[in-house]
């Protein structure tokens, strides 16, 4: 004899998979607790303050100066004007100025196809 739907239904748990109880809104979802307290997060940031004032701050001043000092140390002249057939090619001139210096020309530093602007060639 074959069962009927409602008794293979009767059979089924009532807890199961297919039944969930939905909460509402209001209700939160609270861990249950063991007794022991969780750590403390309380003042952290103060330590973590603390070392940014004391060591971080003090460090990158220190780094700052340091290179300051080694830049002011180790100034270099500039290179002597060697005049190199694959440097410096001027193939159209640039649209400003005597179309010889580029944009952002520096007197002190960078050279023209002839020399440097203040030697004397």
């Amino acid at each position: 004899m074959i069962p009927s739907m409602n008794a293979i239904i009767a059979q089924l748990p009532r807890n199961g998979f297919h039944q969930t109880k939905r909460r509402s809104s209001s209700e939160k979802c609270v861990p249950p607790t063991s007794g022991i307290p969780g750590p403390s997060h309380e003042g952290r940031y103060k330590i973590f303050k603390h070392l940014a004032l004391l060591i971080g701050f003090p460090a990158i001043f220190a780094a700052g100066a340091y290179a300051y000092n080694q830049k002011v140390k180790h100034e270099e002249e500039r290179p002597p004007f060697v005049k190199y057939e694959y440097l410096r090619m001027r193939s159209k001139r640039f649209p400003w100025g005597d179309g010889q210096k580029s944009l952002f020309h520096n007197p002190k530093v960078n050279a023209l196809p002839d020399g440097y602007e203040d030697e004397e060639n």
